[in-house]
């Protein structure tokens, strides 16, 4: 079996988009999740340089060095905390990112700064910008409960939060819905 890492799968349709690049291209997956695949045989030069194409033309990439691995594996794991859990226990990122990743938080923070040139806390807090937004236009929470599942300490807070990053209060948001999320990706 062979592990690969692939940079910018950040929903569960980007896991079905490559499940079905990796079917056409007859490599047999026993598993995958956010930005990893593992193939149960490992791929030939050719069908990885195929793999490398097809997934290029999809907005991915495969990833080859240790550092950039390391990397997607902080942001799926952020992005998996915020956007695809819904859990009601207030947890330390530094702790959770620490344990599911097996590194000190130290140097899983200096490698995020040196390679992204944004704090790992930066990009915590953009996904959660990004979750209330997408919770603002489903228009199913107040503000109270949005602030509540992200684990904010107040909705005054949540508010001044979101007005420093995207420079609207949560209620000026609400009303032009047409301002645009942006894509996981791009965040």
């Amino acid at each position: 079996m062979t592990t690969l890492f692939i940079k910018n799968m950040v929903c569960n349709r980007c896991i079905l988009v490559v499940q079905n690049e990796l079917d056409q291209l007859g490599m047999q997956a026993k598993h995958i999740k956010l930005g990893e695949v593992l193939l149960k045989k490992a791929p030939t030069n050719e069908e990885k340089k195929k793999l490398k194409e097809a997934l290029i033309s999809l907005g991915f990439q495969l990833i080859d060095d240790k550092k950039s691995q390391l990397i997607e594996k902080i942001k799926n794991v952020i992005i998996d905390l915020v956007h695809h859990q819904n859990n009601h226990t207030k947890s330390n990122l530094s702790e959770v990112l620490s344990s599911k990743l097996h590194h000190d938080y130290n140097y899983l923070s200096n490698l995020f700064s040196e390679v992204e040139g944004t704090t790992i806390e930066k990009y915590f807090i953009s996904q959660k910008i990004e979750k209330v937004k997408e919770l603002l236009v489903y228009d199913e929470l107040s503000l109270s409960e949005i602030a509540f599942r992200l684990h904010y300490s107040s909705v005054a807070y949540l508010s001044n939060q979101f007005k420093k990053v995207t420079g609207l209060t949560p209620s000026h948001f609400k009303k032009i819905r047409e301002h645009k999320r942006k894509p996981l990706d791009e965040v």
